[in-house]
């Protein structure tokens, strides 16, 4: 299948950085950013990245971003040795909609009330799709989600379980909020279980957000017609699309990478500064006790080692009140 093709294609260009972190911690903020956005939600990317350099959350779009992060790396560690479960699948939940307006009494539980998918602010009869009632029948339903997940027909190939996990998630929309962000993330949970991917560096949700529209329309045809074959292959070309647009950027994102160090080399630029210019495709924005900190040095060495790439134009120095940030915006360019 071209999808899972392109999925090792990716997982091979990701093996070429000694730090796998570098390309799993802008992976997960752009899907983060995305799958937010998706659901209506927008936080431009330098903002996020921003925030979590200021260790502070600006917006309460930035918090629901950072929100997914901090759940997605919670989903990873987790399946790493251990199956999918209802706690995990709930704390998930929780993780998500934590400190924002999806936070509801519910929340970290499966819904008490009864949803439907339809226009915002709209009566239940204009519903496009109305999930099951809270109560044994949705609780049963996400026990058997589950122990699908654990032990899926081997005879299917990995992508297309994902795709007919995803839209079994969606159809049952167990909780009162954060089903679609949940929904999309365990897609590159279920490509890791499989050992499609060894890196979380999937990001699948700017694909959907291009084609939400479609997305939704493919989701619905499938409940109203029981065809599986429309839904399996819109979800393959997203994966594959995806997988293959994220292999060309990591690509081009080591290719930058060579180039700062090389400047920073050519100007006698050793220490500190070199490492930096080879940390900045999984930093892009800094501030100079960030780096004190992470490279063991004092607050004036890592801003003189800041100021030198921003010298050679590697990073722009950006002033606001009381402090001082560093942008990378090549870096930031290849991430959108």
């Amino acid at each position: 299948m071209e999808a899972s093709a392109a999925l090792g294609r990716l997982d091979e260009a990701s093996r070429k950085v000694p730090d796998p972190s570098l390309l799993t911690q802008p992976s997960l903020r752009r899907e983060a950013q995305s799958t937010s956005a998706l659901e209506g939600t927008f936080a431009p990317l330098e903002a996020v990245f921003e925030s979590e350099a200021e260790h502070r959350t600006a917006t309460a779009e930035v918090r629901e971003v950072l929100n997914y992060v901090s759940t997605a790396e919670e989903a990873f560690k987790w399946i790493s040795d251990r199956p999918v479960t209802r706690g995990l699948i709930e704390g998930l939940q929780l993780s998500l909609v934590r400190g924002t307006a999806g936070e509801l009494g519910d929340a970290g539980g499966l819904r008490q009330i009864q949803v439907f998918i339809g226009p915002r602010n709209s009566p239940i009869d204009h519903a496009r799709f109305v999930p099951p009632p809270p109560g044994d029948r949705l609780a049963a339903g996400l026990d058997d989600w589950i122990g699908w997940i654990n032990d899926p027909p081997v005879a299917l190939p990995a992508v297309v379980q994902a795709a007919i996990a995803h839209y079994q998630f969606e159809t049952l929309h167990p909780f009162s909020d954060g089903n679609g962000r949940l929904g999309r993330l365990l897609i590159v949970v279920q490509l890791m279980m499989r050992e499609l991917l060894e890196q979380p560096i999937l990001v699948v949700s700017p694909w959907f957000e291009a084609r939400r529209a479609e997305y939704q329309d493919e989701l619905l045809r499938l409940s109203q017609t029981g065809e599986w074959d429309c839904w399996v292959r819109f979800f393959a070309v997203g994966v594959r699309d995806s997988a293959e647009s994220n292999r060309r950027k990591i690509l081009r994102l080591l290719t930058l990478q060579e180039d700062q160090i090389r400047i920073v080399r050519g100007a006698g630029g050793f220490g500190v500064a070199e490492r930096l210019a080879g940390e900045l495709i999984g930093s892009p924005v800094l501030r100079a006790s960030q780096v004190a900190k992470r490279h063991g040095v004092s607050s004036q060495a890592a801003m003189n080692a800041l100021r030198k790439l921003a010298d050679l134009g590697i990073l722009e120095e950006r002033r606001r009140p009381g402090r001082v940030i560093f942008v990378a915006p090549d870096v930031l360019r290849e991430l959108r």
